[in-house]
């Protein structure tokens, strides 16, 4: 039998994420990020909250890997 975590059970991943989206969406990193994007790159705009976030955290840690 395959062993698994679980997670706790008031809170899914998918609850998870949202408040871990929402906090990182909050940070003033992530704020300066995407006011510098959008000037260059008007068509940011129109990403998800979601893929926002997903595109901040790829390039971050894409420059913290360099």
């Amino acid at each position: 039998m395959a062993s698994s975590t679980s997670m706790p059970h008031s809170q899914s991943q998918d609850e998870i994420w949202g408040s871990l989206k929402r906090a990182i969406a909050a940070s003033s990193g992530f704020q300066r990020w995407q006011a510098e994007r959008l000037i260059f790159n008007a068509s940011l705009g129109e990403l998800s909250l979601d893929q926002l976030v997903r595109t901040y955290l790829r390039e971050t840690l894409e420059t913290l890997a360099y």
